[in-house]
């Protein structure tokens, strides 16, 4: 298998290949920038025995949408399978599983479908069947046939939960009384406001512009401002939850979502908690140098 790593949950996708030991092989980008289809096509060239490419559609950990269709379309003109994960990328981002070419497709409840963590949703293309087919490697738990004959009874192999699944279908008829092109449209919009505000707040954006995700927005705290205090002030004292980096980039970067149920409003709030948390930081900062000299 090749690993597209741009962020830290493409390098999890190698780590995993590894640790059921798989051949894994890395095409890895800097952490912030997309993975270019000329890359891929290099990386097959120099690993002519991959059977299967797993990109992320949506790099969490960075902010980063890679170009998924002419990443696929590389892929599938190598000859290999083409995994994605989608987890912060489905129901918000485009995805067309059968156009794109797509053979294995994940997804987690938890992201743009507005449910709590706990389903696991996949697609899967008659290519990905016909490897399954001739595999054997062992599985039991993930076994996609076992699901694929109790799904046809509206069943699971093992104990649904049911309040998940209830959850999710409630999520479901939220997207489809809305639209899903009206869905896709309203994230784009919110990815759009969140740059915007906090370029208007002085910040550095983290991923590359022409990538930018419209699901989570990835940025860099103000010189002197670590991230552990911007998170600190903003749950004491606005009752905000961001996130920080991940992998290497843990102490360098914030994240904001926009994804699921997300509107305008809320965006424009936290936006609002952040420019005053970072007054006050920025106000504070500059002020203790005296304060730590003082008798």
């Amino acid at each position: 298998m090749l690993a597209a790593v741009c962020g830290d949950f493409g390098d999890r996708f190698a780590r995993v290949g590894v640790a059921f030991g798989l051949d894994v092989r890395r095409l890895d980008v800097e952490w912030g920038r997309a993975v270019t289809p000329e890359a891929l096509a290099r990386s097959l060239v120099e690993n002519p025995e991959v059977k299967a490419v797993f990109i992320t559609h949506n790099e969490t950990s960075t902010g980063v949408t890679n170009p998924l269709r002419e990443l696929a379309t590389v892929v599938r003109d190598h000859g290999a399978l083409v995994v994605v994960d989608a987890v912060s990328a489905a129901g918000g981002l485009p995805l067309e599983t059968d156009a794109w070419g797509l053979d294995f497709v994940l997804s987690g409840s938890q992201k743009a479908w507005m449910c709590p963590p706990g389903l696991l949703i996949a697609a899967v293309g008659e290519r990905s069947w016909a490897a399954h087919a001739c595999s054997r490697f062992p599985k039991f738990f993930w076994d996609i046939e076992a699901a694929r004959k109790s799904a046809a009874s509206g069943m699971t192999p093992t104990t649904p939960s049911l309040t998940l699944l209830y959850a999710y279908h409630a999520a479901l008829q939220l997207i489809t009384t809305e639209g899903l092109e009206a869905v896709w449209a309203r994230h784009r919009a919110l990815g759009e406001l969140t740059r915007a505000g906090l370029r208007e707040l002085g910040l550095e954006l983290f991923a590359d512009p022409a990538y930018a995700s419209d699901t989570v927005t990835a940025f860099r705290p103000p010189a002197g401002v670590t991230v552990d205090a911007v998170l600190e002030v903003l749950r004491r004292d606005h009752a905000t939850e961001l996130q920080n980096g991940q992998g290497h980039l843990a102490d360098a970067i914030l994240r904001i979502g926009h994804m699921g149920w997300a509107h305008e409003p809320e965006l424009r709030q936290a936006l609002a908690a952040l420019g005053l948390t970072l007054q006050a930081l920025v106000d504070w900062s500059a002020a203790e140098p005296a304060l730590v000299g003082a008798p």
